[in-house]
This record gives structure tokens, sequence and C-alpha cells, in this order.
């Protein structure tokens, strides 16, 4: 075990997120590590998928008088990994996730993450706004944020996506948001991607494709609509899903109502989403994820 020392930061809370082969003892092993170690585990929370055969856990955790620094806690824990496989990290929660957000020309979206960001309900640091149209320049400039116009047409695509990953690069973006981007992203772009993007749509019962969706869903009366938070993948809207938000309409209420509401199930799923990843609470699981919203 690592050699303790005094330390001033014991309020500072650090997520650790493990995955690997299940089996038995990876709890015990996990737990009276952190023990050892003088850290007080606020909340764990673990998975056994029997279907994949892969276990997942999320530890809360803080340090008390006497333990290591975190970087030695994380290095020493390499020992506990090694021996049951576990593939894991050790987060900072004070520190804010780099995003960068792509949009089109619908807001909706892109308010609901500024105003939570403001408020302090998600601690992100927006690196840029991305958008194939220049509707939202003066909404994100105001927020003192980067606003970067690339317009895709068939001719330049692969030009404009090798944009997009130069400014991921070189800002550190960690996760990528498509807050309405109204745009297809190519397979390769989608498998560069994979894991740090969510995209956000609408998802009715029965499910309408194209062209005014929402006006398909009132002729055909429909009693449920929603929407679906996923990450992307080159599956057009059929990557592992991380939330959804569903809710009841009826006869009464007219196409343009309906869309109303279908803005708010997309803001409220994808701002979810988010929040959701930032907090270290999603993980993948083959094509589906396991998402842990206790503490």
């Amino acid at each position: 075990m690592p050699t303790t020392q005094p330390t001033t930061d014991t309020q500072q809370s650090y997520i650790l997120r493990a995955t690997c082969r299940a089996g038995s003892g990876i709890v015990a092993a996990v737990s009276g590590y952190l023990a050892d170690n003088h850290c007080y585990i606020q909340a764990l929370e673990q998975f056994d998928d029997e279907s994949t055969d892969k276990f997942f856990l999320r530890a809360v955790f803080k340090r008390q008088q006497g333990s290591p620094s975190i970087t030695v806690i994380e290095e020493h824990f390499s020992a506990i990994a090694s021996q049951f496989g576990i593939e894991f990290t050790i987060h900072d929660p004070q520190q804010p996730v780099k995003v960068l957000v792509m949009v089109s020309r619908d807001d909706h979206c892109l308010n609901a993450l500024l105003y939570r960001k403001n408020k302090g309900e998600l601690n992100i640091e927006i690196t840029a706004v991305v958008s194939n149209h220049a509707d939202l320049r003066a909404m994100v400039e105001r927020e003192g944020i980067r606003f970067v116009q690339l317009p895709v047409t068939g001719d330049n695509k692969p030009q404009q996506e090798q944009r997009l990953l130069e400014l991921i690069k070189e800002s550190g973006t960690e996760l990528v948001v498509l807050a309405r981007y109204m745009q297809i992203l190519s397979n390769p772009l989608c498998e560069q991607l994979s894991g740090m993007c969510i995209n956000i749509h609408h998802s009715f019962l029965p499910g309408f494709k194209g062209a005014r969706p929402y006006h398909q869903a009132y002729d055909r009366g429909v009693k449920l609509i929603g929407a679906t938070a996923h990450y992307v993948t080159s599956d057009l809207d059929e990557g592992p899903i991380i939330e959804q938000m569903v809710m009841r309409v009826d006869h009464n209420q007219k196409p343009q109502m309906l869309a109303a509401l279908g803005r708010e199930n997309e803001s409220m799923a994808l701002t979810r989403a988010v929040r959701y990843h930032v907090e270290q609470r999603v993980f993948l699981d083959g094509n589906k994820t396991v998402v842990f919203l206790g503490s």
C-alpha cells in the first residue's frame, strides 16, 4: 500500500469508474483498497450484466486525514485493476467537462444547455458552438462563446468534418453534443467520436421519419410523443440510449402544440443525458448503456 501523507483537501470528492468481466471479490477489493488508504466512500453503485458478463461500478469517495494524494491512489490502484482485469478512471467532478455543441437553426436545446450551465446545474465549459447555419451566432456570442460556422454541402462534407475534428482536438473537447444539428455525420466521423458524442431526436409511437413529423403524428392521432438522447453511432438514431422522455397527448392538441411539447421533451432529455455523462454515470454496454442515477 502507498505511504500515507497529510492532506488538506479532505472535502474534495472524486469519482471512480470501473468496468471488467464479472466475478467475485471485486467490490470487496475496491472498497477495501479505498478504506486502507483512508478514503471515505460516499456512494457506491454496481451492476452485473449477466447477458454480457460485464461488471460496472461507480464509487464517489473523498480522502480523509492521512490519505495519500489522489495521484498516488490512482497509481497504486493499478495493482487491483490488474488482478481483476479492471478498466478504470478516477475523475475530479470539480473540473468542468469541455463540451463542443453543434446546432443548425433550432435554438431550444442549445438554450436549455446554456441555461443549466449558467445556473451551475451542468459543470461544463463550452469550447465552441459549431453550426452549418449562421442563425444562432448572436445568441452564442452574447454568452462569450466561440461560434464557428461550417456550411455543409455534398462536395465539402469531408473537409468540414476534418475541420470539426481539428476544432475538437485543439480545444481539448471531451464531449460533442448534437443539439438539433440537422446533418448526418459520416460513418468514419461517428467511429472517431464513439462514446463521446450525444444526439437528440423525437421518438413517437409509432415512429415518423422525414419532414413534418409532428404533423404526421397529428394526422395519425398519436397518444404519446417523446424524445430520445443517445450516443452517436454509424447506425442513424440507433446508438446506445442514455435518456428518454415521454408525454401523453390527445386529439385537442394541434401540430403546433405537439411541436412545442416535443421541444420540451427534447430539451429535457438532452440536458439530462449530458448531465449523466458529465457526472460519469453512463457506461457503454454493447449497444446499450448502464446509467447509475443514485447519489
